[in-house]
C-alpha cells in the first residue's frame, strides 16, 4: 500500500454529521488527515425510529471500538404483529424473519443512539465542528476546492465530501437538482410520534389496507410509539417539502373513514410538533464523484427504508472512501476505487426494496398472498424472497484491510 504521509490530500471537508459523516471523519483523521465537518443542525439530531446495524458494517463497528457499546443500546424487538383491515391478527413473527441477517450480531437500536455514539467518538480526534451552518457556494481549481459558508466563513479544502443525505445539499451544487437522480418507489409517509395508549413493548405493529399502511414501533417498555402512515400512488405527488400542512392533508385524506385506530392517529399526526413527510425513493447517481467533491452514504446510493440498509451503508462506505484516500495519492485514483468497491454492494442492496409488497401491499391479492406467507412462517416456515434477497446480501462485502496506514 502507498504510504499516507505521500499523498496530497491533507484538508477535507465533510457536509453532514448523522451517520455517515461522523464514520468517515473518525477514519481520516486516524489516517491523519485535517478534519472538518460542517452540518446543518445546531448539534447532533438525537431520539429518532429503530435502525440497523447489520452484516459487514457490523465489522466496521467492531473496528471502531463501539460494538459492545451498540449492543448494550441494542432494542431487542421481539415481535411485529400484522392486522387484518378489521383490526384482527393476521400473524405474528419475529423482526429476525423479515431482515435475514444474524440473530447474535446484528443491532437494532435508536438512530439518535447510534449517532451519539459516532459522535462522541469523534470528539477524541482532532477534528473540527461546525454546527448551525452549511455550504453555499463551492468553485473549484487545481489548488483545491474554495468554499463559502451559510455563516459568511470562506475556506478553501483539498477535497469536499457530502454525507448530508438523500436530499444532498451538497450533491445539488455540484449535479444540480436531485430528480434526475432520484427513483420513486411508489409510496410515501408521514412519521411521528404518538403516547404508547397500547401498552406496546419490544414490538411493531402492521396494520395494512391496499395501498395504505400504519405502523407503530415501540423502543423497548417506552410510553411514546413510533407511528408511521404510509399510503402507494404510481406517480411522485406534486407536494411542496416546505408546506407541511399540505402533507398532513394528503395523509388525512387517504386514511377518511378507515379502521382500526386510524382516525386516532390521524388526528395525532395533525397536530404532532415532530412530523416529518417524504417519499419512499432510492437515489441513483451515475458516478459519486465529480471532480474534488464525493459522496457516501444516502447522498449518494440512499436505498430506501424498505431495505433497512440505509445506516449499514453508511457505515461501510464511510470506512471505505476514507481508506482509500489513505492509501492513493492522488484523489481522483482514491475516489475511482471507492466507487469500484463500493457500488455492487451498494446497488445489491438497494435490490432489497423489491420485496416491498410484504410489509406495504398495494392490493387486496397482495395482502391474501401475504396472510399465507404469515401462515407459513407462524408454522414455521420461512419469509420466501425474491431471488438474490436475502439475509446474505447484507455481509456479502468484505473489508479492505488498511490497518498500515493508520497513525499512532
Amino acid at each position: 500500500m502507498t504510504n499516507r504521509l505521500i499523498s496530497k490530500i491533507s484538508k477535507i471537508l465533510i457536509s453532514g454529521a448523522s451517520i455517515a459523516g461522523p464514520t468517515l471523519a473518525y477514519w481520516l483523521a486516524r489516517y491523519g488527515f485535517d478534519v472538518t465537518v460542517v452540518e446543518l443542525s445546531r448539534a447532533v439530531r438525537s431520539g429518532g425510529y429503530p435502525i440497523d446495524v447489520r452484516g459487514t458494517a457490523v465489522n466496521v463497528a467492531e473496528q471502531m471500538g463501539i460494538y459492545d457499546r451498540l449492543q448494550q443500546k441494542n432494542i431487542h424487538s421481539e415481535k411485529v404483529t400484522f392486522l387484518h383491515p378489521d383490526g384482527s391478527v393476521a400473524g405474528v413473527i419475529k423482526p429476525i424473519m423479515l431482515t435475514g441477517g444474524s440473530a447474535t450480531r446484528d443491532i437494532d437500536l435508536p438512530r439518535g443512539e447510534l449517532t451519539a455514539e459516532l459522535y462522541n467518538l469523534t470528539l477524541k480526534q482532532p477534528i473540527q465542528y461546525r454546527f448551525d451552518d452549511s455550504i453555499v457556494a463551492m468553485h473549484e481549481d487545481e489548488n483545491g476546492v474554495q468554499v463559502r459558508f451559510k455563516s459568511g466563513h470562506q475556506d478553501t479544502f483539498d477535497i469536499v465530501i457530502g454525507a448530508d443525505g438523500m436530499h444532498s445539499n451538497t450533491r445539488r451544487l455540484v449535479f444540480g437538482d436531485e430528480a434526475p437522480f432520484t427513483r420513486y418507489l411508489g409510496y410515501c409517509f408521514g412519521g411521528f410520534t404518538v403516547p404508547n395508549t397500547m401498552g406496546l413493548a419490544y414490538e411493531s405493529v402492521v396494520y395494512a389496507l391496499p395501498g395504505r399502511y400504519a405502523i407503530l414501533s415501540v423502543v423497548k417498555d417506552s410510553d411514546t410509539m413510533h407511528a408511521f402512515l404510509n399510503f402507494a400512488t404510481e406517480d411522485m405527488p406534486d407536494i411542496d417539502h416546505r408546506d407541511t400542512e399540505q402533507q398532513r392533508k394528503r395523509i388525512a385524506d387517504c386514511f377518511a373513514g378507515e379502521g382500526w385506530i386510524t382516525s386516532e392517529l390521524v388526528q395525532h399526526m395533525l397536530h404532532a410538533d415532530d412530523f416529518y413527510f417524504d417519499t419512499v425513493s432510492q437515489i441513483h447517481l451515475t458516478s459519486w464523484h465529480k471532480g474534488r467533491v464525493a459522496f457516501v452514504g444516502d447522498s449518494a446510493h440512499a436505498p430506501s427504508f424498505l431495505t433497512g440498509q440505509g445506516s449499514s451503508l453508511a457505515m461501510v462506505g464511510a470506512y471505505i472512501l476514507a481508506g482509500e484516500l489513505a492509501t492513493h495519492e492522488h484523489y481522483e485514483d482514491a475516489f475511482v476505487a471507492y466507487e469500484q468497491m463500493m457500488r455492487p454492494f451498494a446497488e445489491a442492496n438497494q435490490a432489497l426494496a423489491n420485496n416491498a409488497s410484504f410489509m406495504m401491499p398495494r392490493t387486496a391479492d397482495e395482502i391474501i398472498a401475504r396472510n399465507r406467507l404469515l401462515d407459513a412462517m407462524n408454522e414455521g416456515g420461512k419469509l420466501t424472497l425474491p431471488e438474490g434477497d436475502s439475509g446474505d446480501v447484507h455481509s456479502s462485502l468484505q473489508l479492505p484491510d488498511y490497518s498500515s496506514v493508520l497513525q499512532k
